[in-house]
């Protein structure tokens, strides 16, 4: 990519302000203070770690994050600096920085020139491998390049980080983890050290380091970005949910699909535990931050161990005090807005993760796995699955007496608001996509209306049903493996109507953040 410095000059006025958008926060932690001087070490060298990784992201991502650090506007460096480049992230990747076009669909992962047809026609197996780059031959032809030969350097210093760490914990699960995902590292095979993460159950510091998500490459969605998270354990928060583990089996049967879509019994060696974050970097620190965790994303440790869902506690707050909880003041009736509740958006997002590991995974009807029929469709469906399961299961739980202190108008009333705060990532997300979906079925569907003054009224009743129909809508699609509907349903709903976008100018004219970005203060 081109050495571009200058800013637009018809966008300089508009930049600050963008970066305003985005709440600073502190990011730490009072449950440093419980640490030994052997885990402070540990942490030091995480972080070490975690700077290599951020700027692995910035060559997957963009290229030479010097371009972006040269460029002379503050503003425009520091918006460049929170989107990891020169597009930004929730506003569909328009780009902001002059000379700079549309965002390559593959990013940095693929030729900047390749197309959809010579991709197709490339007959490399590994070419869909989540693991490899593909580059050009001298003769312009195709060629795979593993991840581990790719970044061969920055991944050696990573290694040396993890080993060292390694030799100075006395967890034993974290060391085993630790000395797996160096091996990771180098091969490119995962599922040990995934395994041997799902094992580590009593370590009060973690980290999630490695190629992980693959939402950057819009391409294919096949190629996984580099992150990292620096985690500590709330043992007290912890302990509370830990029943709901043993719950999963009987809150699989309880989705309201057919039954033929839920026959995968989930692992119940699940982790649901409570984490401050005290680091990101890398993929999970482009844009929109990451409030919760669901992991690994290999199907073969869902079969046989689960998944751990990781709440970030001191994330997740920040963003309801400094985000939802306003939107929901300007937008919904005053009769309603004391069911806006942390504790509820505490939920919500808990059992948005429990439901990733829910549902469906194969197809029923000889398609393969549910990701392999919707192609480029499975995250946004994914997502939209999670998100409303994540609310039909609380709601049911609460009925249940499972949920203390929050009640059904409660979830209802945070998960709509949550939609509003939600949709602002843009369609270039999909999470943003997934809640435009799940926004439009209820607005459709009347699980809200608006009153004379315009404000959110919300139709408790209502909701529950439209709840359940469109969580079951979107069980059938990943069922049946429907990629032709959920890829016309999408392009139809997946979208800001008219009314929702008057509410977002209205929520923007009041200086509500859009989003968080950190100042890592330990």
């Amino acid at each position: 990519m081109a050495a571009v410095v200058a800013c637009r000059s018809d966008a300089d006025s508009n930049l600050q302000a963008k970066v305003d958008e985005y709440a600073v926060v502190e990011v730490s932690s009072p449950l440093l203070e419980t640490l030994s001087d052997k885990d402070m070490q540990v942490l030091n060298l995480f972080r070490s770690a975690g700077r290599v990784i951020d700027n692995l992201f910035w060559e997957q991502t963009f290229g030479d994050k010097s371009l972006m650090e040269a460029v002379k506007d503050p503003a425009a460096r520091d918006f460049a600096m929170i989107n990891y480049g020169p597009w930004d992230r929730l506003s569909d990747n328009e780009p902001f920085i002059k000379g700079y076009g549309e965002k390559p669909l593959g990013a940095n992962y693929y030729p900047s020139d390749i197309t959809a047809e010579e991709f197709e026609a490339f007959g490399d197996p590994d070419k869909n491998s989540l693991y490899t780059v593909l580059r050009r031959n001298s003769d312009g032809s195709l060629k795979c390049v593993w991840y581990r030969d790719e970044y061969r350097e920055e991944l050696d210093e990573i290694c040396r980080y993890l080993e060292e760490a390694a030799s100075i914990t006395e967890n034993e699960g974290l060391k085993n983890y630790l000395l797996k995902r160096v091996q990771a590292f180098r091969t490119d095979d995962y599922l040990e050290s995934d395994m041997a993460w799902m094992d580590m159950k009593d370590s009060k510091i973690d980290i999630v380091i490695g190629p992980i998500e693959n939402y950057d490459d819009k391409l294919n969605e096949a190629k996984a970005s580099y992150e990292c998270f620096i985690l500590l354990k709330d043992e007290e928060r912890s302990a509370e949910l830990a029943k709901y583990v043993s719950m999963l089996p009987e809150l699989q049967k309880m989705l309201p699909c057919k039954p033929e879509y839920k026959t995968f019994v989930p692992g119940t060696s699940s982790d649901l535990n409570v984490y401050d974050a005290i680091y990101y970097s890398g993929d999970c620190n482009a844009g929109s931050k990451t409030i919760a965790i669901n992991l690994p994303n290999d199907e073969r440790v869902h079969a046989a161990k689960g998944t751990r869902r990781l709440q970030l506690y001191n994330s997740m707050k920040a963003k309801f005090g400094k985000i939802l909880l306003p939107i929901g003041r300007l937008l919904v009736e005053p009769e309603q807005q004391k069911h806006l509740r942390d504790e509820a958006f505490f939920w919500n997002v808990t059992f948005h993760e429990v439901a990733h590991g829910l549902g469906v995974k194969e197809t029923v009807n000889g398609k393969g796995s549910v990701d392999e029929a919707l192609g480029t469709e499975r995250t946004t469906w994914e997502e939209a699955k999670a998100d409303i399961l994540g609310l039909f299961m609380v709601c049911r739980l609460i009925d249940m007496g499972e949920i203390p202190l929050i009640s059904k108008e409660d979830a209802i009333t945070t998960y709509i608001a949550g939609l509003v705060r939600s949709v602002r990532f843009g369609s270039a997300s999909s999470h943003g996509r997934a809640n435009m979906m799940c926004y439009n079925y209820m607005k459709d569907n009347g699980a809200f209306t608006r009153n004379k003054a315009g404000l959110y009224h919300i139709d408790y009743a209502r909701a529950l049903e439209v709840i359940d129909s469109w969580a079951g809508l979107i069980l059938a699609t990943q069922a049946e493996g429907d990629y032709e509907f959920a890829k016309e349903y999408a392009a139809r709903n997946a979208v800001i109507p008219e009314a929702l976008s008057a509410d977002i100018a209205n929520v923007n004219a009041h200086n509500i953040p859009r989003d968080i970005r950190f100042d890592f203060v330990w």
